[in-house]
């Protein structure tokens, strides 16, 4: 046992397989994972490797990396298999995690500030939200972490310099293949930058040559996909490009402090990586005064390169949080050395307050998840024991340990208590999306089975439809014109905001609706209930 906590590797596997890899299916497929699993099925069902479709039109937006690999995985262990067109993102959550802990120990020789930093990553909520769900985030970033491990290496060492370059070029081409440059912006050029503020770039005469060789190599393996469909396709990547750049500067913009409560998205650890990132408080306070201040301007940089671009989204903060992790820490470290002898409320209130409020929310539960859930638990009752059980003994155990002020076992428990809620609470996530007349698409393919209809979309497919239904509806609306299929007998899926088009279009049909395909995880009247998550389906007959 002993020799098990000495093993921080170890250790961080088993947490990341607890918060990464366990209920994988919990939850339904959100629109992204959608459009990527479709990619990822017409792949394997189409051979569309290198032109890469979404419900049979080109989707050359992301380079197809990350498609691949689902794709693999989904030919191996089934498209159905929703666990395992996830893995793969749980893998690079992994892959994150353990490179993080490499580089750190590498930077500061700490052990234990580095495996606490990397707890802290692994639990943070949008790196648990990215390394469970099927996008291509974390896919970016986990290889660029690897890119910039390699540059380090490449920069602060010198032996095997060609080696830290060439491996270093890999996984920035990776990383481009997931996802394009939005990693080498967002993650390795704030990297560079505050590396070079405080670590200076030296020794330059012996690394040019290596260098070149590192920006050669990452050229080709990022940029031949895109020659590629640029050669073969170029009027749709033409046209994709334009919409693509658009959107930089016209969808979802956002004001330039809109990210400025990034620290919020750490979750659980919201107040420690404020407290983290107070540079005055603290930077005579941890164990490595440079590391430190290299971890600072890393985030503090991140932050304001991504805050410079006009569209925003909350899920693009992701970069970000992996360096505030290597920030939050340092702080973290320094409670564990000296909470015990603080005096002042003013640093151990905040404590306090943290792991108290986990605490008591763990103690809660038991009493507050029966009120709320006590209608939707049937055939659940197992895991809401279960979960209860372990929150309450940890809400006790992390509160007697925080009034003897021993924030070791109090910042583990916090570790446990998340890892809890994966393993016993995601069974029951789905008790609190109930639509009672949720009828996903693949059961038209039952009606037509019986019926022998083709069946169109009028105006435009939505993903998560597309992808329950199994294969490409082709869409009628083109240019502005309802094209009229052929077919004697035809079925045509109709939104609620497209149904005076299908009345106008279809005026001299006769035309009949069959059922409503309701895909919306809340009934019908919850404000998270989206029309487009359903559409009814009429039958249309030539007169």
């Amino acid at each position: 046992m002993k020799a098990l906590r000495k093993n921080h590797l170890l250790l961080l596997v088993i947490a990341c397989i607890a918060i990464f890899f366990v209920n994988l299916d919990a939850l339904y497929v959100n629109i992204m994972e959608a459009r990527n699993f479709t990619s990822a099925r017409e792949m394997l069902d189409d051979g569309n490797w290198l032109l890469t479709t979404l419900n049979g039109e080109p989707r050359y937006q992301k380079p197809p990396l990350p498609t691949w690999i689902t794709a693999f995985s989904g030919a191996i262990f089934g498209l159905q298999n929703i666990a395992a067109l996830r893995m793969p993102a749980a893998l690079l959550g992994l892959l994150l995690v353990l490179i993080s802990y490499i580089f750190s120990l590498k930077l500061t020789r700490e052990r234990t500030y580095a495996f606490v930093a990397c707890l802290v990553m692994a639990t943070s909520f949008y790196v648990v939200s990215a390394s469970r769900d099927g996008n291509w985030d974390i896919y970016t970033h986990g290889f660029m972490m690897v890119c910039i491990w390699q540059l380090y290496l490449f920069f602060s060492s010198e032996n095997r310099i060609y080696q830290h370059a060439i491996l270093a070029a890999i996984f920035f081409g990776c990383s481009f293949m997931s996802k394009g440059p939005v990693s080498l912006y967002a993650l390795l050029l704030p990297f560079l930058i505050a590396y070079g503020i405080v670590y200076r770039y030296r020794n330059f005469k012996n690394r040019w040559v290596p260098l070149l060789l590192f920006l050669v190599i990452s050229a080709i393996i990022s940029g031949w996909w895109h020659w590629y469909t640029y050669t073969f396709d170029p009027e749709t990547v033409a046209e994709i490009t334009k919409r693509e750049t658009s959107n930089w500067t016209g969808y979802n913009v956002r004001p330039f402090y809109y990210y400025w409560s990034f620290f919020t998205q750490s979750g659980v650890w919201t107040i420690m990586a404020f407290i983290g990132l107070l540079y005055p408080y603290l930077k005579n306070r941890v164990f490595d005064k440079k590391a430190y201040r290299f971890t600072f301007l890393w985030t503090i940089i991140s932050l304001v390169l991504l805050s410079i671009i006009p569209e925003k989204k909350s899920r693009y903060l992701l970069p970000v949080l992996i360096p505030l992790a290597l920030n939050t820490g340092f702080y973290i470290e320094y409670l564990f050395r000296r909470f015990s002898d603080l005096k002042d409320k003013r640093e151990t209130w905040p404590v306090y307050f943290n792991f108290g409020l986990i605490s008591v929310i763990g103690l809660a539960f038991p009493f507050g998840g029966y009120f709320l859930l006590q209608d939707q638990l049937a055939g659940k009752w197992v895991w809401f024991i279960l979960l209860s059980l372990m929150l309450f003994g940890i809400g006790i155990y992390m509160l007697r340990h925080l009034f003897q002020k021993k924030i070791k076992p109090v910042f583990f428990g916090t570790i446990f208590f998340i890892a809890s809620i994966i393993c016993f609470g995601m069974p029951l996530a789905k008790t609190l999306t109930v639509n009672p007349e949720f009828t996903s698409l693949a059961e038209l393919n039952k009606w037509q089975d019986k019926t022998n209809v083709n069946v169109y979309e009028l105006t435009y497919f939505t993903p998560e439809l597309i992808w329950a239904y199994g294969k490409p509806i082709e869409v009628l609306l083109e240019d502005g014109k309802t094209n009229i299929p052929s077919d004697e007998k035809f079925g045509v899926l109709v939104s609620r905001d497209d149904q005076k088009l299908f009345n106008t279009s279809f005026k001299d049909f006769d035309t009949k609706l069959v059922r409503r395909y309701d895909m919306n995880p809340k009934a019908k009247g919850d404000r998270s209930h989206k029309p487009r998550l359903y559409r009814d389906l009429y039958l249309v007959s030539r007169r």
